[in-house]
């Protein structure tokens, strides 16, 4: 539904009246396919922006973020209006590399269909594959784009092969190009539509619509067969079906609407072949959207709509006279506006300075209080790039910007003050590589603190945590690149200047053998003295099982009152280590035999006598350094599973079990000590090409094994 006669430029963000006027569409797929590049090109063609923008000059309306720009590539989510044919088109371009899946999920979230782009040179890998299974599980329309067709290296055909091994056989292309030349100087010159049977032809300075060149009948004729029958298979149109098999003309338009059809139910997948450099394909991209795309009124709203005290919700659907239902997708700040929420509206209608309810989900495990509160709503805006232009009402099935919502946060829903709704929140992916962060210099101290709260309630998979045993402040993020990102921001965004250091794991250490020892308190010098003696018998206990502490004084040698003091000094000099400096767990302490003064004995003599009796024993016996086991589960493709397991022992891990999953992948259980996988979410992702995930939960803490306690001891007593 494209004008064929070229865009008109109206300088300003669309604007819909209905929600079947809307169509939010999410591009995903590789970092550098080519997404940045193709939703220039789109907001270039549709003249929502006079000129495209390059990634490389960092003057792209999605890269405007300072971190983008400098580092070349997307890290954040972000949504660029444009008006196609009557119908205003939400583009939401997402980040490529694995690290930001968080924005990732916040788009598939706020969007009704999924444009896949794939590179004609780098064709699809393990994470997309993935991706589509996901999507796919949930029946979201789905499309696909072969970017770079014009590059001399470029395999459509190979792709478009890749493409269905990897998607299944819903995937056929609707255009094909055509090229002149051979080797490096082949180039592309247009596109043939298989339905229309139509050749647009990009050669010119205008795009010219003309018959298919000559010796391609044969060629077309065959891939047109082959998308005719996957669009009747899929569409299920028995009319159509019968008409091809007689031989009979098929209408093109009946075609068309059996393909729309197909696409939108989420049956369907075409391809389309781009250039967005040179412009080919977009135009047809653009006319495909608009009608092959869902609009909200079409989509369910997310399951599971319920009021705040949890009682089902039904019958609520993309109507701007419903209920209030909408839900912050992202929440960014912006050195200049403040913070700024992305806010996708399912039901009702969102207004400035109206009084909404914000329910939260009880993140308290990221460091978020669960939290139901009424807030202001502020200026709405539709953004576009760094600029946001303000807006009036935004209807259900509409993505806008709100302005300086200080107590939303990112998955918080907004509902009528009057009848406050919770929708479930989307899965965030647990961030599990840390790394220690300390304030540069003693002027960052106090903003350090207050710098990473903030940057963790923007990005819920980046998490902030204080280590009680090891004093350290640990970021817990996705990936180095997420690491970066981070750091960055807090020394431009913030001003916080912070050095890195590796993560102290939390070891321990417990007595490996029984022992006695003796703590003598003696200090009589004239005046008020110190006294107190005491006798104790030590025994290793089981992990997790703490002090056990045993009276088994008989005559009164120890006072009743001072009883309680020796082991108040058990339990101080065990958080203080005995031999290594680590805490001291897991023992069972007899107190036995002692000895006091009717002076000079006193709570502080005895409790210091305690202390005393503690390393007395552990030198008299012998101790063992304790390090913390995780169980890790691992969820990675039956092609890496022998890969990933021989890793895992490798890191001094213990397989426990194996589960089969759906789709090719299989669950592995391991226990796997602390000390070895620091680093796992980076080693894991490029042993399974980035078809792995796993998660980690402490377990107990297990005797390290001398050699390493040694080498550690070692580390930590070498000059720096």
């Amino acid at each position: 539904m494209a004008d064929k006669s070229g865009p008109a430029t109206t300088g300003r963000a669309p604007k819909a009246d209905r929600p079947t006027d809307i169509r939010n569409v999410v591009l995903v797929g590789p970092s550098g396919a080519g997404k940045t590049t193709l939703m220039e090109a789109l907001l270039h063609a549709s003249g929502a922006i006079p000129r495209a923008g390059r990634v490389e000059e960092g003057t792209t309306v999605s890269d405007h973020d300072d971190v983008e720009i400098r580092q070349k590539r997307s890290v954040n989510l972000t949504l660029a209006p444009l008006r196609c044919g009557g119908v205003k088109l939400n583009l939401l371009d997402t980040p490529g590399y694995a690290d930001f899946v968080g924005d990732l999920r916040a788009g598939l979230r706020a969007a009704d269909a999924v444009l896949f782009v794939v590179s004609a040179l780098d064709g699809v890998d393990g994470r997309t594959r993935l991706l589509w299974d996901e999507c796919a599980a949930v029946g979201m329309p789905r499309a696909v784009a072969v970017t770079k067709i014009d590059h001399h290296r470029a395999d459509f055909e190979g792709t478009v092969r890749e493409c269905r091994e990897a998607f299944g056989d819903g995937v056929l292309p609707a255009y094909v190009p055509v090229y002149a030349g051979e080797g490096d100087a082949r180039t592309v010159r247009g596109l043939v539509g298989l339905i229309s049977q139509r050749y647009y032809d990009h050669s010119g300075p205008e795009r010219a619509e003309a018959a298919p060149p000559e010796g391609l009948d044969g060629e077309i004729e065959a891939m047109r067969n082959a998308l005719i029958e996957g669009v009747i298979q899929e569409s299920e149109d028995e009319a159509l079906m019968d008409q091809y098999m007689e031989g009979a003309a098929l209408d093109p338009q009946l075609l068309i609407a059996d393909l729309e059809a197909a696409v939108a139910r989420g049956h369907f997948h075409p391809v389309l072949a781009i250039s967005a450099t040179r412009g080919v394909g977009v135009h047809e991209l653009l006319d495909e959207l608009p009608r092959a795309t869902p609009s909200p009124v079409e989509r369910p709203l997310p399951e599971d709509v319920t009021t705040v005290d949890g009682k089902p919700v039904a019958g609520l659907t993309a109507d701007p006279d419903g209920p209030l239902l909408a839900e912050v997708v992202k929440t960014a700040s912006d050195p200049y506006v403040g913070r700024v929420s992305l806010v996708r509206v399912f039901s009702g209608t969102l207004r400035p300075d109206s009084v909404v309810h914000v329910s939260g989900h009880g993140l308290a495990d990221r460091g978020h209080d669960d939290h139901d509160v009424d807030e202001r709503i502020g200026a709405l805006s539709t953004p576009i790039g760094r600029a946001n232009e303000p807006c009036g009402e935004v209807i259900a099935g509409d993505i806008c910007a709100v302005a300086k919502l200080t107590q939303a946060e990112t998955g918080d829903t907004l509902s009528d003050k009057e009848r406050p709704l919770r929708m479930p929140p989307w899965e965030f992916p647990d961030p599990l590589l840390p790394v220690a962060v300390q304030a540069a210099a003693k002027s960052d101290e106090d903003k350090l603190s207050q710098a990473v709260s903030r940057l963790a309630s923007e990005d819920l998979t980046l998490r902030v945590e204080v280590n009680p045993e090891t004093h350290q402040m640990v970021l817990w993020c996705t990936g180095e690149a997420h690491l970066d990102v981070a750091l960055d921001r807090l020394t431009t965004r913030y001003g916080v200047r912070v050095e890195t250091d590796d993560v102290r794991i939390p070891l321990r250490e417990t007595f490996a053998v029984p022992a006695q020892g003796m703590g003598r308190n003696v200090k009589q010098s004239g005046g008020h003295g110190e006294y107190g003696i005491c006798r104790i018998q030590v025994e290793p206990l089981p992990s997790g099982t703490g002090l056990e502490f045993v009276d088994k004084i008989v005559g009164g040698v120890v006072p009743r009152q001072f009883i309680p003091s020796v082991e108040k000094g058990v339990r101080a000099q065990m958080e203080q280590g005995v031999k290594s400096g680590y805490p001291l767990v897991d023992i069972r302490v007899t107190l036995y035999d002692g000895k006091a003064h009717s002076v000079d004995s006193s709570d502080m003599a005895f409790q210091k006598a305690g202390k005393l009796a503690l390393k007395d024993a552990a030198e008299q016996g012998r101790t063992s350094m304790l390090e913390p086991v995780d169980e890790v589960t691992v969820l990675v493709a039956d092609e890496y599973m022998g890969a990933v397991m021989s890793d895992l022992s490798s890191r001094r891990g213990r397989v426990i079990g194996t589960e089969p999953r759906e789709t090719g992948r299989t669950l592995i259980r391991a226990e796997v000590p602390q000390l070895e996988i620091g680093r796992y979410a980076v080693d894991l992702r490029s042993l399974s090409h980035g078809t792995g995930s796993f998660n980690r939960r402490y377990l107990r803490h297990d005797p390290l094994p001398p050699q390493l306690a040694e080498k550690l001891r070692q580390e930590e007593h070498a000059p720096s």
